[in-house]
């Protein structure tokens, strides 16, 4: 309620921010704003960050203690969306005040959603210069604070933070380091909202296929370490590794300390035995598959949980029971097991073309559990939207091979070209330019 001074109220005064860095815009538009009367401050939930740009790098409750913290600020509340029109109804303040770098881009609509609103009881929009509050945008201070990279502590936690705030995660393949920039760049700016990758997926198929050797665990941990390190190393974004079958048990307790020492979020293990074949090949004539008892890959997924130093990674159980014609009855009741052991995921695998027994086994797999994130890896059933999936509760989308995919036909058509004319002129329309090539890179000169 209006604080009074005497006979008269305080005019109330309402700021909407996200406040994840806070920088000298932000000061001087809650100096501005706090002149006016008793100043709300709308804060971003991470729910709603995430909606449209990165899961923040401080969670809710540390930004809303900072601003609290403020000098000028009466109040704090959540800012559950993007849109202020919920919050402005509750209060009703008299007084909206933002920078004026949103009367163009993605957020012209927000704005005049605002006015409309305030329009309801005589409200005002104060638009301070955003320049002459010293304003540099936080996505920019962001990006460049990011530059530098992050702590292998920091990233182990990411996938839990963007799994709490974000219904679906949409995760890229990547087999080396300019891969990984690619997946940690690229950004398209869709219904006013910026989509991009959360996070990135490293799998033995592709690094195997990267060197010139089959999916059949030719290369060895060590090497798939470096590998996880080059992308490590340029990108910020957490990384979910492909650990095949895990080994034995306490092999696979050593791979979950690497893992969880360089920084990876999470691990996926399939619950398969023998000499490693690739899933896709199935049950067809001369690949033998062979999937583990479910006594035994519980306590292989028990050794591994209970190597790991923090809580922040992850173990998430592949199931490969609809890939080896064992049923849907089977991979459910190994999922309610594996989840009992441990598991903090499951992923669920089929080669089919059509989506059917993905959508069945989901629809079962909510009635047993809906804290466990749902995992799933649509190569095959690839009509499937990401809308689709979240309704059907997936919680995380991995494109698992498709960067690899993609660049194999351009450089064979590369290579085929230059044969066949002799030179590279023809050839240059299956080529990004190298300086596109090498803005994905980082450089400073500092």
């Amino acid at each position: 309620m209006p604080k009074k001074n005497g006979n008269k109220k305080r005019k109330v005064v309402y700021v909407g921010m996200c406040a994840d860095v806070i920088h000298n815009g932000h000061i001087n538009i809650i100096a501005s704003a706090r002149e006016l009367g008793d100043l709300v401050v709308g804060l971003l939930t991470d729910e709603a960050v995430a909606t449209y740009k990165r899961v923040p790098l401080l969670p809710f409750d540390k930004r809303k203690l900072i601003i609290e913290n403020v000098v000028g600020v009466t109040k704090v509340i959540p800012q559950e969306t993007l849109d202020y029109v919920p919050n402005l109804r509750l209060i009703k303040p008299d007084y909206v005040v933002h920078g004026d770098d949103w009367k163009t881009g993605i957020q012209r609509e927000t704005r005049q959603r605002v006015i409309d609103t305030l329009n309801e009881w005589g409200g005002e929009l104060i638009e301070p210069d955003y320049n002459a509050t010293g304003g540099t945008p936080s996505t920019q201070l962001i990006n460049h604070l990011l530059e530098g990279g992050v702590t292998s502590t920091y990233r182990c936690g990411l996938l839990r933070r963007y799994l709490a705030v974000k219904p679906l995660i949409r995760v890229l393949e990547a087999h080396n380091g300019l891969t990984g920039l690619i997946a940690e760049k690229t950004k398209i700016i869709k219904d006013g909202k910026v989509r991009e990758f959360d996070a990135i997926w490293e799998s033995s198929l592709t690094d195997s296929a990267s060197k010139g050797k089959p999916d059949i665990s030719a290369v060895d941990i060590t090497s798939r370490i470096q590998t996880i390190d080059s992308i490590l190393e340029v990108t910020t974004k957490p990384i979910i590794v492909d650990a095949d079958s895990g080994g034995l048990p306490e092999h696979f307790a050593f791979t979950v300390k690497s893992m969880e020492r360089l920084g990876v979020s999470a691990v996926i293990i399939e619950d398969k035995i023998g000499a490693k074949r690739n899933s896709l090949f199935g049950t067809q004539t001369g690949i033998v598959q062979t999937q583990d008892t479910v006594e035994d890959f519980c306590h292989k997924i028990s050794r591994g949980k209970k190597a790991q130093v923090t809580s922040d990674f992850m173990v998430i159980a592949r199931i490969e029971s609809l890939i080896l014609g064992a049923g849907l009855d089977d991979a459910l009741k190994r999922a309610e097991a594996y989840i009992k052991a441990g598991a903090d995921g499951i992923m669920i695998h089929s080669k089919e073309k059509e989506p059917t027994e993905i959508i069945e086994f989901c629809r079962r797999f909510q009635k047993f559990t809906q804290k466990v994130p749902l995992v799933v890896v649509p190569t095959s059933y690839n009509q499937v939207t990401e809308e689709e999936f979240e309704r059907m509760g997936v919680n995380i989308v991995i494109y698992a091979n498709h960067l690899l995919r993609s660049a194999y036909p351009a450089m064979v058509k590369t290579a085929q070209s230059i044969l066949e004319t002799s030179r590279s002129l023809l050839a240059d329309q299956y080529c990004m330019p190298i300086k596109e090539v090498l803005s994905l890179i980082p450089f400073s000169e500092e």
